[in-house]
């Protein structure tokens, strides 16, 4: 897999003070949040939003689930069509 490196991004030394975090710490949650906001926006799929973070599906799925976000965020329309389907099936059992 071929990777590159993005341009550093300068952060004045008090913002890391009032956040109590080391600049490894601080880079991590940057990367964090941003896989979690690409996957909200679905502009990521739960595996690359994953990638992205250097974890497995599982292990994006648990941080999700920490931070309070919906694994499966649909809309009206979305949740329509999903009970559509569920009637449809049901139908077709009987």
């Amino acid at each position: 897999m071929q990777t590159i490196t993005l341009p550093q991004i300068e952060i004045d030394n008090s913002i890391l003070l009032s956040l109590k975090n080391s600049a490894d710490e601080l880079a991590y949650k940057m990367k964090l949040y941003t896989a979690i906001v690409l996957y909200q926006k679905r502009q990521l799929s739960l595996g690359k939003s994953a990638q992205l973070l250097g974890m497995d599906r599982l292990g994006f799925i648990e941080v999700l689930k920490n931070e309070g976000i919906a694994i499966f965020d649909y809309n009206d329309q979305e949740m329509s069509e999903v009970f559509d389907g569920v009637e449809e099936l049901t139908g077709m059992l009987k």
